[in-house]
């Protein structure tokens, strides 16, 4: 892998936007590191920050890392950033609502047939129905990487239900307790609007049969899902009720809640549960996550859900490769993020190409997420390869694959002291009467040296994410 960029220093010269920070770990012994650290890790614990690993068999209530380095851009990097995301978002739900009524995108030959219409995520129940505002995607998740100091690429766009975002805004929380002087020296752009900005996103949302002020809730699978501090979380800062399943019910054309002074219509559900248990008259019906009858309330324009069923073909691996296009046939727009160069295994002359580099490239399943079903080629064994390998023959069209780009690092703490790790960003766009997201968003980053695998599922960790005030 190439040499790759520190986003703090450039020819051995501290870059502008970090030019606070040298001072700062310079007057910060080892000792009183160790502190703050400690004392960060403690501060987490007692409000409860945790993110259990499936499959790990450890402790449920494991600790997500947290590095006190924290992540800066300027105002105009930001800037640009956000115009991209933006714009990535308005395309993603236009090509949504596109695909559920007329598939005029397709018609056109701009995206093959069988990418959404085959799609495991493709969702026949709402066929021919557009939401409120023309909105599937409320909470756009958009990964990205550097590898320059201009060179930004998109990862891959999270449409359904993002999480992290509760570590963006605690993170900030915590920096600002543990190095209040920080962030009196430097203009920061504050993220803790998010909160008031998702509540009021998704009551611009509400259904057209919603008389007043609508009544929000979560939908939650329960204590026992790895994001559930972020559901109770985020249900706290916005004072609206956290749900399961089994505190809803449909009556009539309305969705009602289970409450000690009777039952209480809901208008809007952040649900936080996939697809397939949304409604088990629909989907499963062995599951108890989520509400008989929902999903023929939610058709009937009585209740909205967000994100909207049937999101997640819009954040298919395979589909992402047609969003610059996207882009272009609904925005009449050229991209202002890029595409990382991806290769479909289901395309005979990339399948070929992928099996004869795959010891270079990284290899994803369409469907997957969290940075499991993933294979970084470089970073892997001989065996691992050719187990891989054998998976892609087998199936194809269940796997993409891209170059391993030399992401950029950022100063981090470590045991012997600071040393560059590898990081992404995840901004959170919000989509409802208007199209905003708040300066920042989580930073992951690869807590071994030389991973490029940030994934909290994955052992990675959280940085606070600076924008400098112009």
């Amino acid at each position: 892998m190439a040499e790759f960029f520190n986003e703090m220093y450039e020819a051995g010269q501290i870059r502008a936007p970090y030019a606070r920070l040298g001072d700062w770990t310079e007057a910060m012994p080892a000792e009183l590191r160790s502190l703050k650290q400690a004392e960060a890790e403690a501060l987490f614990r007692r409000i409860g920050i945790t993110f259990a690993v499936y499959g790990e068999g450890g402790d449920p209530d494991r600790l997500i890392p947290f590095d006190m380095f924290p992540r800066v851009f300027t105002h105009a990097e930001w800037r640009r950033l956000e115009r991209g995301i933006v714009q990535r978002a308005k395309a993603l739900n236009a090509f949504l609502v596109d695909v559920y009524n007329r598939g005029e995108i397709v018609r056109a030959g701009r995206i093959p047939a069988h990418l959404v219409y085959r799609n495991e995520a493709f969702e026949t129940a709402v066929v021919g129905f557009t939401p409120p505002r023309g909105v599937f995607s409320h909470i756009v998740g958009v990964d990205l990487v550097r590898t320059g100091p201009d060179d930004f690429f998109v990862l891959e766009d999270n449409c359904r239900t993002p999480s992290g975002v509760s570590y963006m805004l605690e993170n900030r929380e915590i920096m600002m307790r543990l190095f209040p002087a920080l962030f009196r020296e430097n203009r920061i752009e504050p993220v803790d609007g998010y909160s008031e900005a998702l509540r009021r996103t998704l009551a611009s949302v509400a259904p057209a049969k919603c008389d007043g002020e609508p009544t929000i809730v979560i939908l939650t699978p329960g204590p026992l899902n790895s994001a559930y501090y972020e559901h109770s979380f985020l249900a706290d800062l916005m004072g609206v009720e956290l749900v399961e399943g089994q505190d809803l019910f449909v009556e009539g054309e309305h969705v009602w809640m289970r409450t000690t002074r009777g039952p209480q219509r809901v208008d809007v559900i952040y649900r936080r549960i996939d697809d397939a248990f949304i409604d088990p008259l629909c989907s499963r019906p062995d599951s108890m996550l989520g509400v008989p009858g929902l999903m023929d309330v939610y058709r009937s324009g009585g209740v909205t859900i967000a994100s909207a069923p049937g999101a997640g073909v819009a954040d298919d691996k395979a589909v992402y490769t047609f969003v610059p296009e996207m882009i272009r046939f609904y925005l009449g727009e050229e991209p202002i993020l890029q595409n990382v160069p991806t290769w479909q295994c289901a395309k005979r002359d990339d399948l070929k190409y992928v099996l004869e580099h795959l010891a270079e490239l990284v290899v994803k399943e369409v469907h997957g997420s969290g940075g499991y079903g993933m294979l970084v080629g470089p970073k892997s064994t001989a065996e691992q390869v050719e187990a891989f390998r054998e998976r892609i023959i087998a199936n194809p069209a269940n796997y993409i694959a891209q170059p391993t780009l030399a992401l950029s690092a950022c100063p981090t703490f470590v045991d012997e002291g600071i040393a560059p790790r590898h990081v992404d960003l995840r901004p959170y766009c919000l989509v409802g009467d208007r199209v905003e997201l708040v300066p920042g968003g989580l930073t992951r980053v690869a807590l071994t040296e030389g991973s490029l695998v940030v994934n909290s599922s994955q052992g990675g960790g959280v940085k606070d994410t600076w924008v400098l005030a112009e």
